[in-house]
């Protein structure tokens, strides 16, 4: 008899329990409008969940970087543009120079016109994004280009930044960098034979020069004792006008320029044009200094010179179109991989709706249902616990 009712009772007591239960988990599904609110409730999905939560906070933190990557990129595409503009504008008043009737002082008026395209230029090159600089490769915590002085006016400029890139992951698998080696951009590197532009007889000897863009030669000295120099005279090279192949070297840079002195007839100033090797900087330095004419150069070797130094500047305009075109495939590669990465974040949440997210009219359902259930169990329960021992007499 003890057993009977107390089996009864255990029995009555569990299906309450889990009647009640039920309610429960219905009512916080229903005010949550969520599935899973625990792992406990259903730990297989559950864990699916969590791992698409994992997915979906790496996706996120992509598609920060693929924006972040894209607006560097967007912004080196205007200042490379705009360094673009400006040496167009430099071409235009050389143009005007070299093609009209010029005196002395509408070259000086000219230079300083150039002279203010340098400085606006090399304010460019040093861009910074977030306090980093754009175009410092791999370094972008200092100035990518040092610009040296001499009375006020930029005299050399100098690339200090990272000859690499310092790529970083955007996607799952895919890498890229977001500042770009300045060097690249605003720098030839397709050597040819140097161009001596000269009265003095000096040509190039036969070894592999490795100077850069637009150096001054001067020779000075008498026949059978000629001095050279490539370094303002800060260092100077003797020859008898015997050396076929003389190594001329500048004292600062190391830079080395290999000299056929065997016709050399008169001292004077030589124009070394290096083509394949010229840089936006060095091209204006050299456009000034020629039309201020500091190596009092004659009027036909002045004519010459600025010729030449005019394709150099077209040579710098080649690189920035490159640069343009090379900026803004990457931004489209980019666009593409952030369309990519967004549309499986927006899967991942999805695949997370469904299997987090509750049908709320099926849980009104279910609930209406458990509701009557619990009452009828209650009902029930009244009844079989309201036997008394009279009953089973």
């Amino acid at each position: 008899m003890s057993g009977t009712l107390n089996t009864i009772y255990n029995n009555v007591s569990y299906a309450l329990y889990v009647n009640s239960e039920a309610l429960l988990r219905l009512q916080e599904q229903a005010s949550t409008g969520s599935l899973i609110n625990r792992a406990s409730d259903n730990p297989s999905t559950a864990h699916r969940i969590l791992a698409l939560n994992s997915q979906k906070t790496s996706l996120d933190e992509y598609t920060n970087k693929l924006e972040e990557v894209s607006n560097i990129l967007q912004l080196s595409s205007g200042v490379i543009d705009s360094i673009s503009s400006t040496l167009s504008e430099a071409q235009t008043r050389l143009t005007q120079i070299v093609s009209g009737v010029y005196n002395d002082e509408s070259r000086k008026t000219t230079a300083e016109g150039i002279n203010d395209l340098l400085e606006q230029i090399v304010s460019l090159a040093n861009t910074k994004h977030n306090r980093e600089y754009i175009f410092g490769g791999g370094d972008s915590t200092s100035e990518p280009y040092l610009a040296e002085r001499t009375d006020g006016e930029i005299t050399r400029v100098t690339y200090r930044g990272k000859e690499e890139n310092r790529n970083i992951e955007i996607a799952p698998g895919v890498q890229s960098s977001a500042f770009h080696v300045g060097s690249d951009l605003f720098q030839s590197d397709d050597r040819k034979e140097p161009i001596f532009i000269s009265d003095t007889g000096v040509q190039a000897g036969t070894g592999t020069s490795n100077i850069r863009g637009n150096q001054w030669l001067t020779v000075t000295g008498t026949a059978g004792h000629y001095s050279l120099s490539i370094d303002d005279g800060l260092s100077t090279l003797t020859t008898d006008g015997t050396d076929s192949n003389l190594a001329v070297t500048h004292s600062v840079t190391g830079e080395v320029l290999y000299v056929d002195t065997t016709q050399i007839n008169s001292t004077g100033v030589a124009l070394v044009h290096v083509p394949g090797t010229q840089d936006i900087f060095n091209s204006l330095i050299t456009i000034r200094a020629t039309l201020q004419n500091e190596k009092d150069l004659p009027d036909a070797q002045l004519e010459d010179v600025l010729d030449t130094v005019f394709s150099s500047l077209e040579e710098a305009r080649e690189l920035l179109v490159q640069a343009e075109v090379s900026v803004g495939s990457k931004i489209g590669f980019l666009d593409d991989i952030q369309d990519s990465v967004e549309n499986l974040s927006y899967s991942t949440e999805d695949e997370t709706s469904r299997l987090k997210d509750a049908d709320i009219a099926q849980i009104a359902i279910d609930l209406s249902r458990r509701e009557v259930l619990y009452e009828f169990s209650l009902s029930v329960a009244g009844k079989l616990l309201s036997l008394s021992l009279f009953n089973y007499l």
